[in-house]
Formats: C-alpha cells, sequence, structure tokens
C-alpha cells in the first residue's frame, strides 16, 4: 500500500470511527441509568476501535485526527485499565495480564542494569502504565509513595509491586510537599535503599507519576554509555540573580487537613556549607553508582543537605551542586544544560522551544493534549512530562503503543505473545504507526 492509500484508509478509518461514536453516545443516552453492565459493554467495545490509524494520525499531526479525537476522550474518561490491580490476582495473572516484558530483550541491556526511583501519589492507572514502559527484569526500581496518599491506593501499588522481584516501596517515606525539602528526601531515602540492593546497577534515574519514556531502554543504555559514559547528568547553570530568592531566605513546609505548601519566613539563611556555589537546574537526573555513593556519605554533600532542609525546591539546586564539584564521582563541572533529560513545554518557552500547549498548563507546566503528541515523539528527549490520563487517555493510550512496539522492533529475542499491547497483528505492524 503505498503512502496516498494510506492516507485515505486511514481518514477513512478514522470517519468509520466518528460515526461510531456519535452512535455509541446515542445508544449510551438512551440506556437506562439501571443499566450499568449493558452500559459497560458499549464503552469497553467503542475503546478498541480507535487506536492504530487514529494514532498514526495524532502522530502526523492531523488537525482532522485530533477532532476525532477528542470525541474519543468523552467516551474513553474515566475508563480504568488497572482493574486486576484493584481486584485479588495472581501474579502470574498481572504480569502477563498487564504485558510486562519478563525478559532481557537483549545482551548489551541486559549487561547494563539501571537503578530507578519513581515518586507518585496519585493515578493509580499512569502508574501503571509508567512501570510497565520502562520495566524490565535486569533493572531496578523503587517506588517512592507520598504518605498522604490514600489508603487504597498505596494497597493497590503494593500489589502491583509484589509481584516483582525488582520492584519494591521505599522502606521509609516521606509526606511530599511540592518545592519542599521533603520531594528531595524521597529520592534520598529510595538511595538508601538502592546502594545494598543485589543488583548491580549501573546509573539511577528519578521518575515522577506524570512522566513517560521517549526513548526504549535500549536506546537510553547506548544513550548513557555513547554520550555519557561514567559521567552523571544533571543540566543547570550557576544560580541566577532571580533564583537566589529561594536560598537566601528560609522556607517552612506546611502540610495539613488535606493542604500542603511551602512559604518564606522572614529568616535570613547563613552561606553555603563549605564555600559552595549554589547552582540551578533540573530536579531530574541520571547519576552514576558511584557519585550516588558519594552523595550519600561525602561531608560537604551531608552538610549541603542539611543546609537545604529550608530552601525552596532545593532538588533543583542539590544534585547539580554537588556535580560540579570537579572531584565528584563523574562530575561534569561545565556541563551547563546539557543532558535530554526531560521534554516539558514550559509556558514562558511559546514561540522558542514550542508553539503552545495543546492541553492545559500546571504551575506553568504543559499537561499534554492531543496537539501535543507529535512534538513529543520528535523530542531527542528521553522523557516526557506531563501527562494526566483522567483528562487526555488518548495522549497516553497512542504513546504506550507506539512505545511498544519500538521496544518490541528492537528486540533481539523471541517474542512472547504477552508482551504485545494489542491482540491483532501487532507483531505485523509498520514501523512508522
Amino acid at each position: 500500500m503505498n503512502q496516498l492509500e494510506a492516507v485515505k484508509s486511514g481518514f477513512l478509518v478514522c470517519i468509520a470511527g466518528c460515526l461510531f461514536i456519535f452512535a455509541f453516545i446515542y445508544v449510551k443516552n438512551t440506556i437506562p441509568k439501571g443499566a450499568n453492565e449493558q452500559r459497560h459493554s458499549l464503552e469497553l467495545a467503542e475503546c478498541g476501535f480507535y487506536p492504530d490509524e487514529l494514532c498514526s494520525a495524532l502522530f502526523e499531526g492531523k488537525d482532522a485526527a485530533s477532532q476525532i479525537g477528542r470525541l474519543c476522550q468523552q467516551a474513553l474518561r474515566g475508563r480504568g485499565m488497572s482493574t486486576c490491580v484493584r481486584t485479588p490476582c495472581n501474579c502470574s495473572m498481572v504480569r502477563k495480564g498487564l504485558h510486562f516484558i519478563t525478559r532481557p530483550l537483549s545482551e548489551e541491556e541486559g549487561n547494563f542494569s539501571l537503578a530507578y526511583i519513581i515518586t507518585i501519589h496519585k493515578e493509580l492507572d499512569m502508574f501503571v502504565k509508567l512501570l510497565r514502559a520502562i520495566y524490565m527484569p535486569q533493572n531496578i526500581y523503587c517506588v517512592h509513595i507520598d504518605e498522604k496518599s490514600p489508603k487504597d491506593y498505596k494497597v493497590a501499588v503494593q500489589g502491583l509491586v509484589s509481584c516483582f522481584e525488582n520492584v519494591f516501596i521505599a522502606s521509609k517515606r516521606e509526606t511530599v510537599v511540592y518545592a519542599g525539602f521533603s520531594r528531595l528526601q524521597a529520592d534520598i531515602n529510595c538511595m538508601h535503599d538502592l546502594i545494598p540492593s543485589k543488583t548491580q546497577w549501573h546509573y539511577v534515574i528519578n521518575l515522577c507519576g506524570q512522566d513517560f519514556p521517549i526513548k526504549t531502554n535500549k536506546e537510553l543504555v547506548q544513550y548513557i554509555k555513547s554520550k555519557w559514559n561514567g559521567k552523571n547528568m544533571t543540566p543547570g547553570v550557576v544560580q541566577p540573580p532571580h533564583m537566589k530568592h529561594r536560598t537566601r531566605i528560609s522556607y517552612n513546609e506546611y502540610a495539613h487537613a488535606g493542604k500542603s505548601y511551602v512559604y518564606p519566613t522572614k529568616k535570613v539563611k547563613s552561606e553555603p556549607p563549605h564555600n559552595l556555589t549554589i547552582y540551578f537546574g533540573s530536579a531530574y537526573y541520571v547519576l552514576t553508582r558511584k557519585f550516588v555513593e558519594f552523595a550519600l556519605t561525602d561531608e560537604r554533600a551531608k552538610d549541603l543537605l542539611e543546609w537545604s532542609r529550608d530552601t525552596y525546591s532545593p532538588d533543583e539546586h542539590f544534585w547539580v551542586t554537588l556535580n560540579r564539584l570537579p572531584d565528584a564521582p563523574g562530575a561534569t563541572p561545565d556541563a551547563e544544560w546539557d543532558g535530554n533529560i526531560r521534554a516539558i513545554k514550559w509556558s514562558d518557552q511559546e514561540g522558542k522551544s514550542h508553539h503552545g500547549c495543546k492541553g492545559h498548563y500546571v504551575r506553568d507546566i504543559c499537561v499534554y493534549g492531543l496537539g501535543d503528541i507529535k512534538w513529543i515523539i520528535e523530542s531527542p528527549h528521553l522523557f516526557a512530562n506531563k501527562f494526566e490520563p483522567e483528562t487526555y487517555p488518548l495522549v497516553t493510550d497512542c504513546l504506550e503503543r507506539r512505545y511498544r512496539l519500538k521496544v518490541l522492533q528492537q528486540a533481539e529475542v523471541p517474542l512472547e505473545e504477552h508482551w504485545a499491547l494489542q491482540e491483532h497483528a501487532y507483531f505485523n505492524m509498520k514501523p512508522n504507526i
């Protein structure tokens, strides 16, 4: 099939899908309120029509696809995909039913284990999507659950995690406050758990529950080995003047009665310990194992951590400052913003690094909508942030299908049937989906 025919076929499917949705909405609205089982069956049937052709059109940035996609999302919103996690299931059913990769996909990947720190507090379905995307049996995963998360959420996450020997809950958990020290402490708690683990991981990567990978595990390993080769990735620069307020005065955390925030005090802070130059950068990193050991044991690191307790968003200066020390393991003193870790659409970067957010902004960060998909997959970054499946379910659905297809196409071992995310002709699909 040539490209023109493929495009025509795609649009015909989209039109058919649109008609199907209108029919679905009409039938759904005529069903009596008590007919929950019938309504659920219709929703499941409707969810099966869209992915391949519509996702392909979204990857190409077609406006018509976005319009149809918005209709799809009305029906998809609120649909849970992790029922087995919420209800008792044996672990074999969890691993196969949720399509987890169960063997290293290449010798290179098998010999280069990664560690992950994942901080979460809500949206179980998004956590399942993220974990199964980045999961490889040779890696190790520390999951930090916010202490203020609902009990049923914690139980569900614990149930999922218990099915994997290389995934565990952090032994010490924090009540995380946005921009507070507790966010930094959560990562450090996981690091204390990861260092003594039997898995001889090479690098650690931190993620939050609203991240999703752009690069596969194989691509990630090759990028680290070829571009960094024993060096740390902590994008950042010397703290600019407009950010100095974060470390000049003291800040306190407030977390009570469902509210949490950081607020400034009138107390002026002392100078940084050991005459350290404070840097400002990303809270997200890719760090060597030796650097993590250094960060947990070096006196300068310990003193900087203590000094940072009452600063604003200390995770945005702690790692980058330590990594600029010339004698730190894997240090990159002159790196500046090098390292494509996160693809983020910041509101103040409209017209510069991107052409606007097609979803909506939260704290000046874009929550991706359908029109952002093409920008995401063309990004050179390793991961993207931020996603909200409850609001834009089709965004993550399309991205994870494309991502899993790429993972399987790069595999150097025989494929298991349950690794596919969909039942029909998955292994014969075109690579440009």
